[in-house]
């Protein structure tokens, strides 16, 4: 019986935990290890800041992940041992024939000095509920929403935020007394897909958000109430900041000697890192696609058929890098942009102007990972 570790149960531990028991059940032994009691979908974060949600709607318990060949344990990973597969936990040490690192990425605020002090992120689940109360009560003055480094989870989230913050405040009947300003490191809102970045920059022009591309946020300065862009991006003054923090592989990988540059690398088309029978998807893995839910989860199905043909037999295809994000664009209109980021010389996407059906079409997005990988 092939026994497969797995650590982390985000998008990419969920969905490989799925498939290889869907085809192997009991021919398999699965341990899925996450520290958390619950798994809370990206986009729901926006949902529960702007009280679209409440926070118990949107948690997905893990007791629910109910399969053949895989086990759940609640645990904190202390120690991973890439070359022996064994990785040791505050509860247990476990070891397997295959070892899927699938732990994400951590926000590290301290790499953006007064950022702890002065501004707030809005990108883990107790950071959304935070900002929204903070937004719940803001009334006049200047937001600032900033990206303070690159790469970052889930590209288009700060326009959404934006957008979504102009509808409250609006709403609320504020909106004329508040100013919104936008930074983002990259040139454009979603570099792949001139389309997509067009029709954001439009709908912020329209809702008189400024929009401050090609620059991230170096540093706060919360005595001054400004936000200090990198280059010669100047400064932005706020009242409430609202910012995507930099990120990087957890502590326990980078401790572990697997990272490199603050993420570990593997084989685009398979996953794989350096060391035999270990594999690395999502946000953690340096792949050349976006840290994206969609994308870890295309990851992991190509390591699950990779691990059922070695139970099976047969071949497995390699990582395409493809997949389609749902982009918030206010007053409950929601479009979507379908990229291709190993197929061919350079990244592209496709926009997909907001519709009805879209939006219907990202809530069956969420009802059918829930009940594949929840049972409800």
């Amino acid at each position: 019986m092939l026994s497969v570790l797995v650590l982390g149960a985000g998008f990419g531990g969920l969905e490989l935990s799925t498939t290889l028991s869907e085809a192997l059940g009991d021919e398999v032994a699965v341990t899925l290890v996450d520290k958390g009691d619950a798994f809370v979908f990206g986009y729901s974060k926006l949902d529960v800041m702007f009280g679209r949600t409440t926070l118990d709607a949107v948690r997905l318990p893990y007791r629910d992940v109910v399969k053949p060949g895989v086990r759940f344990v609640q645990e904190t990973i202390t120690a991973i041992d890439p070359e022996a597969r064994r990785v040791t936990t505050d509860a247990a040490v476990h070891e397997a024939d295959v070892l899927v690192v699938a732990l994400g990425a951590d926000y590290d605020l301290d790499a953006t000095p007064g950022l702890a002090e002065g501004g707030n992120e809005f990108y883990s689940v107790e950071g959304a509920r935070r900002a929204g109360e903070l937004v719940r009560d803001f009334s006049s003055g200047r937001v600032v929403i900033g990206v303070c480094g690159a790469p970052f989870k889930c590209p288009p989230a700060p326009s959404e935020c934006a957008l979504l913050l102009h509808d409250q405040l609006t709403a609320r009947g504020v909106r004329g007394d508040c100013e919104i300003a936008f930074a983002i490191p990259f040139g454009t809102p979603v570099p792949p897909s001139p389309d997509t970045s067009a029709a954001l920059v439009e709908a912020f022009a329209a809702r008189d958000i400024r929009f401050v591309p090609g620059h991230r946020v170096a540093s706060l300065d919360p005595a001054r109430k400004v936000a200090v862009l990198d280059g010669d991006g100047g400064e932005l003054p706020y009242d409430l900041f609202l910012g995507v923090p930099k990120h990087r592989a957890p502590d326990v990988v980078i401790a572990s000697g697997m990272a490199v540059d603050g993420y570990v690398p593997v084989e685009s088309a398979t996953l794989e890192t350096r060391y035999p029978g270990v594999y690395a998807v999502g946000d953690v893995a340096t792949v050349g696609v976006p840290k994206a839910g969609v994308f870890a989860e295309g990851a992991a199905r190509v390591v699950a058929e990779r691990l059922i043909a070695r139970v099976r037999g047969g071949e497995a295809d390699g990582y395409a890098g493809r997949g389609s994000c749902y982009i918030e664009f206010g007053a409950g209109r929601v479009g979507r942009v379908d990229v291709d980021f190993l197929g061919g010389p350079r990244p592209t996407g496709t926009f997909q102007a907001p519709s009805d059906a879209l939006v219907a079409e990202k809530v069956d997005f969420g009802a059918t990972r829930r009940a594949r990988w929840f049972g409800r």
